[in-house]
This record gives C-alpha cells, sequence and structure tokens, in this order.
C-alpha cells in the first residue's frame, strides 16, 4: 500500500474482487473447533464495486442495502466501525455498494468487501494502519478477509490466515453458480468430512495436487453442485471453491472458455472473467 493516500481518493470506485481456492486440504483441527488448513488463494477480474462519499455526521451509512442482511450485520458496516473502534476515529461515511458477486458462492464477496473498506478508508480517514494490522482487524471479520488486504495470490496455512506469496499461472475462468446456499458451517460440523489430510508442500500443489477436502460431503448434501461440476467438466477439470455453491473450470483460452460458456449458460448462471495474482484493488 505504497502511496495508497495518492492513489485512494473519495467518490471513486474500489474493486472488491472475487477469489478461488484453488486447493483446500483440511489437516488438522483445534481445540477451539477450528480447522487447520493449507490452501491456495487466487484472485479473478469479477468485483463487487464500493464507492465511499463524506459524511458530515459520524454514522457509518451503507446505502445500498443487500436483500435479507440487515446493515448492522453486513461487513461492510462491521469492518467501518472495526476502525473507528480500533483508533478512535470520530466521523463517518456513507458508502454505496454495487454487488455483482454472488452471496454464499464460496467467491469470498463479503470478505473482500469489508477489506476494501478497511483499506480504503484506513487511506481516506488518514488513519495509518499499517497492512498487517489491517490483515489482524480483517481477521477478526472472517477467516477469508486477510487475504484480500494482503493482495496476493497466497499459499495460506493455519486457519487461513498465514499467507504467503505465490505465484500461479493466470488463465481465464468459467464459473458456474448452482442455485442453492452452502452451510458451510454444516459442512465443517460434518462428520464425514476429512480432517487428517497429510500436508503438502507448493511444489506438490504446483505437480498437481489441487483436492479440495469438502468435496465428497458437499456433493453428498448438494445436488445441483454435483451436477454442475459433472456439466462443467466435459470441457474442462471442474472445482468447488471453497465450501462452494461455485464451481469453476480454468482455461488457456478465452475462445475455449467462451465455448464452454455458450453450452452451459441455458441451464447454470455463468460468470466468465480471468484470474489474477493481484488483486484489482492494487492493480
Amino acid at each position: 500500500m505504497t502511496n495508497e493516500n495518492k492513489v485512494f481518493e473519495w467518490r471513486v470506485r474500489y474493486p472488491a474482487p472475487a477469489k478461488l481456492n484453488l486447493m483446500l486440504r483440511i489437516i488438522g483441527r483445534r481445540e477451539d473447533g477450528y480447522h487447520l488448513l493449507q490452501t491456495v488463494f487466487q484472485f479473478v477480474e469479477l468485483c463487487d464495486w464500493l464507492t465511499f462519499l463524506p459524511n458530515d455526521s459520524d454514522d457509518i451509512v451503507l446505502e445500498d442495502a443487500i436483500s435479507g442482511v440487515e446493515n448492522d450485520n453486513n461487513l461492510i458496516v462491521k469492518a467501518a466501525e472495526l476502525l473507528k473502534i480500533e483508533t478512535g476515529y470520530s466521523g463517518g461515511v456513507r458508502i454505496r455498494l454495487e454487488k455483482n458477486l454472488p452471496m454464499g458462492g464460496g467467491l469470498g464477496g463479503g470478505s473482500s468487501d469489508a477489506a476494501t473498506t478497511l483499506i480504503a478508508l484506513n487511506s481516506l480517514w488518514d488513519l495509518r494502519l499499517s497492512q498487517q494490522k489491517l490483515m489482524e482487524l480483517g481477521m477478526l471479520l472472517g477467516a477469508d478477509v486477510p487475504v484480500f488486504v494482503f493482495g496476493y495470490a497466497a499459499w495460506a496455512e493455519g486457519i487461513g490466515e498465514e499467507l504467503s506469496r505465490i505465484s500461479v499461472k493466470e488463465q481465464w475462468v468459467l464459473i458456474l453458480r448452482p442455485n442453492c446456499h452452502v452451510n458451510t458451517k454444516e459442512i465443517f460440523s460434518a462428520n464425514d468430512l476429512t480432517r487428517n489430510s497429510k500436508s503438502i508442500t507448493i511444489d506438490e500443489f504446483n505437480a498437481g495436487q489441487a483436492v479440495n477436502d469438502c468435496l465428497d460431503v458437499v456433493c453428498k448434501h448438494y445436488e445441483a453442485i454435483e451436477k454442475a461440476l459433472c456439466d462443467l467438466s466435459v470441457f474442462s477439470e471442474a472445482r468447488l471453491t471453497g465450501t462452494g455453491a461455485c464451481v469453476f473450470a480454468l482455461f488457456d483460452s478465452k475462445n475455449l472458455a467462451i465455448e464452454a460458456e455458450l453450452k452451459l449458460k441455458d441451464k447454470w448462471q455463468t460468470y466468465l472473467t480471468k484470474s489474477s495474482n493481484k488483486s484489482p484493488l492494487f492493480a
């Protein structure tokens, strides 16, 4: 976030990109119930967009409410309020949200919105918190928030907060969104979830070890996701991101991705995008 004060300005639209989990291994469980993971995060160019406007009062106002989500429970509002509590900042802000990422899809939309809020308001309010501090605050909001603050494709361990930069091939991506909402807590509580996978190295991931330990349990509980994976696998290796519901496939060319989308878009909600090792927010 070098020279961020020269970059972040009021009334500018800032991206909150989606992420993919290119691999997800569950290698243990802590005494407090949190699962120990190995995963690889990569961003895609599909984004929500946030605009921050000065507010004459000290209120945090989200102008575009999300259906079914009370503003007080929205991670955007929680992120802004957390910054105020942490720093003692007394001002307010009005926030406009253009929501493009599907909720509950495993693409990290809410976490990304929160991260963009932390980063943008840290600059706009001149709070001068370090990136590490913002990542720590992000962890209080959700396990996926830190990687969006981190801003680069990452090898993640621990409960997802131990991040190291990784370079992954950037490709065209076709994402399918089945018409269901996965209960992440339900998946991680399942008795038949694999929790003792062997740890692997980055080299082993690069050599092709890219399983998602949640896949079998998710498919068992959500038939639509299993069908989406089957349909997409005709065109390229189909994978689950996080616990879903979204599934995705990577393509070496835009034309191949478009060809697959044309054959699937009448049956599934589709998103054609491109992966990126650098968050669009920082790019």
